[in-house]
């Protein structure tokens, strides 16, 4: 038998329960909110955003979930949805908002994670004061994203036929993906590089001997979470948005960003680092973040 799993940040962890199942909830520091949300993929989980919450949490008051399916999170034996991980968000950010009234909530996403609360933004903007967009999903080159509210890219029949009835090729294929030389080779993709944060590849080593630890990555891989009309979504945000994202690994193709750069609400930075760069430099990431904090937050005339 595998040991449970270990908590990924030294936090005060919380649980909340929801449509989705309990959410994970860790929390540390004094001082305004922010929100931290992981990325998605075979074995995600806050471990992908320790960097930011202990620097953030010397003078904020931080909280990092682990998304529906993910880390401590409940692991229900079912597909999961668009609509799971955005409902998570917005209880998680309601939780705590309610613990700091009077003060404005920030929200910052990685990679996919990004889509989610841009949308929890659009359909309760009342809720975040401000976005940080790291490495934000739907803004590739020669991709137009403008269908019907809500849609997305599950194929169906590809879920089908990961999950079954039959034999468990999606089993099958996460335990192919989930092997420690495989976290190792993706997470070099992610980097652009061989020098990987190693905690963070044990971490995700052990996170794939959790029961039903297959099932979000399943609708992460048939498509079910990406949205198909994000670039109406990020258009329709008027709250201070920053992006920063990388020049190195797989991810760094952010034409589509020409619809949203010279907006005045929108900031954008580029690092050179791969995907998650505030593993890489810390310090230059920070410092273009408070440089957007305080612009969102400084009086307007």
């Amino acid at each position: 038998m595998n040991p449970p799993l270990l908590p990924a940040l030294h936090a005060d962890l919380h649980t909340l329960s929801g449509a989705a199942g309990r959410i994970a909830v860790y929390a540390g520091g004094s001082g305004p909110p922010v929100l931290l949300v992981h990325s998605i993929n075979a074995l995600a989980s806050a471990a992908e955003i320790r960097p930011l919450f202990e620097a953030l949490r010397q003078d904020h008051t931080v909280y990092a979930l682990d998304l529906p399916g993910y880390g401590l999170s409940e692991r229900w034996p079912r597909a999961y949805t668009l609509g799971d991980m955005c409902a998570a968000i917005g209880q998680v950010a309601q939780w705590a908002a309610e613990r700091h009234p009077g003060q404005p909530l920030q929200v910052m996403g990685v990679s996919l994670s990004c889509e989610f609360v841009a949308r929890v933004a659009q359909q309760t903007p009342e809720l975040f004061a401000a976005l940080a967009l790291v490495s934000p999903t739907g803004f590739r080159g020669g991709k137009s994203l403008r269908k019907p509210e809500g849609s997305t890219f599950f194929m169906a029949g590809f879920d089908r036929f990961l999950r079954g009835p039959g034999p468990a090729w999606g089993r099958f294929l996460f335990r192919q993906l989930s092997r420690p030389s495989v976290v190792r080779y993706f997470l070099r993709r992610t980097w652009g590089g061989k020098d990987i944060d190693e905690k963070l590849w044990a971490y995700a080593v052990r996170t794939a001997h959790v029961p039903n630890a297959e099932q979000a990555p399943l609708s992460f891989l048939s498509g079910g979470l990406f949205s198909a009309d994000m670039h109406n979504v990020y258009e329709s945000l008027r709250l201070p948005v920053w992006v920063v994202h990388g020049t190195r690994g797989d991810f760094t193709d952010y034409r589509a960003l020409d619809l949203v750069r010279h907006r005045p609400n929108w900031q954008v930075t580029v690092m050179q680092a791969g995907a998650m760069p505030y593993f890489e430099d810390i310090d230059t990431f920070m410092a273009a973040y408070r440089a957007f904090e305080a612009s969102a937050f400084s009086p307007k005339d």
